[in-house]
């Protein structure tokens, strides 16, 4: 009796017997990650090595791993070429917004008052905005799979695209009212030594000393991240609404959009985490309960500045509108 055999496959096996073709986000990312748990060492150097060493005890030897990363997924699912598309589209509305303010004359209607808050609560953002970006690309650079790493990629490019619109409203802001507004001591001397400042950037700085990639990523997406994206592209945006900026509202709601994707990506993980292994959840939120008290603290300084505003909000309604969202947040995590 003939015995039938299957063909060979026509594309990539590294999928396993799945008959069917890879879609370009599957191609373009699985099994990328070659070097985790590869023996005797990642990298093709001493074992001994630091680079090795480094890898081995902070992501191997991270308290928060499972068996196969492989099997997560972004729920975007974006490659590269995804990525630029859709954030071609979101640069073409924020252009937009700067064609039509600066047709209005809309920063030299600011109130010097509120041009006052913005260098107290906006101008400086530049700087913990960049750690958020740094922190991001780590933690791609130590993820156990591509498809992981590139989520923390496009998580790092979203904060560069923030920082160079937050830069551009500076710029354009000190123009009208006074060049010392885009002056680097202005930020820098306000996240340095403003008192309102100091609990988020002790957070910040401690962050930037974390190597366990578990630790980095949870602390980042889970706790940090997601404080400051609710403070300021939603709660600075509705103080800017009520003080009659509509382009900073405007432009710092949209960046909300990336802060949802961010979200929804973490949120996907950790389910995946913990359905691969129960413990994860537990691991997860003692890193939680580390980090948690110096993102309230972090949010209690900046809240503060929101009472200075001309049209003022509550600082303790700051507090609470942003705990509120973290909570809802640990619920999607399974936390």
């Amino acid at each position: 009796m003939a015995v039938s055999q299957r063909k060979p496959p026509k594309t990539w096996s590294l999928l396993g017997d799945v008959r069917r073709r890879p879609n370009p986000y599957e191609v373009t990312a699985a099994k990328f990650n070659y070097h985790f748990r590869r023996q005797p060492a990642p990298f093709e150097l001493d074992p001994n090595a630091d680079l090795n060493r480094h890898y081995l005890a902070n992501r191997e030897g991270s308290a928060f791993n499972v068996d196969d990363w492989e099997g997560f997924r972004d729920p975007a699912r974006l490659t590269y070429s995804d990525y630029v598309s859709l954030q071609k589209d979101r640069e073409t509305y924020q252009d937009g917004l700067v064609d039509h303010h600066e047709a209005a004359g809309s920063m030299g209607e600011l109130g010097e008052d509120w041009v006052a808050t913005l260098r107290a609560l906006f101008i400086p953002l530049r700087f913990p905005i960049h750690v958020l970006q740094m922190t991001a690309h780590y933690a791609a650079q130590m993820a156990p799979s591509a498809f992981i790493i590139n989520c923390a990629n496009f998580q790092a490019a979203d904060e560069m695209r923030r920082i160079q619109r937050m830069a551009y409203a500076t710029r354009a802001l000190a123009n009208v009212h006074g060049d010392d507004l885009a002056a680097t001591d202005t930020a820098r001397d306000a996240w340095v030594s403003g008192a309102e400042w100091q609990g988020l950037r002790e957070a910040l700085e401690k962050l930037l000393t974390v190597m366990d990639w578990g630790e980095a990523f949870v602390a980042l997406n889970l706790v940090l991240k997601p404080a400051i994206d609710a403070l300021v592209n939603q709660e600075l945006a509705q103080l800017a609404a009520d003080n009659g900026d509509e382009y900073l509202s405007l432009a710092l709601a949209d960046f909300d959009l990336d802060a949802q994707r961010s979200q929804d990506w973490t949120a996907a993980l950790m389910t995946y985490a913990i359905e691969q292994d129960p413990a994860m959840a537990d691991v997860a939120r003692g890193w939680v309960d580390a980090w948690a008290p110096r993102a309230d603290a972090a949010v209690a300084g900046l809240a503060d500045l929101f009472e200075a505003a001309p049209k003022a909000t509550d600082a303790a309604r700051v507090v609470e509108a942003v705990a509120a969202r973290r909570r809802a947040f640990f619920d999607r995590c399974g936390l």
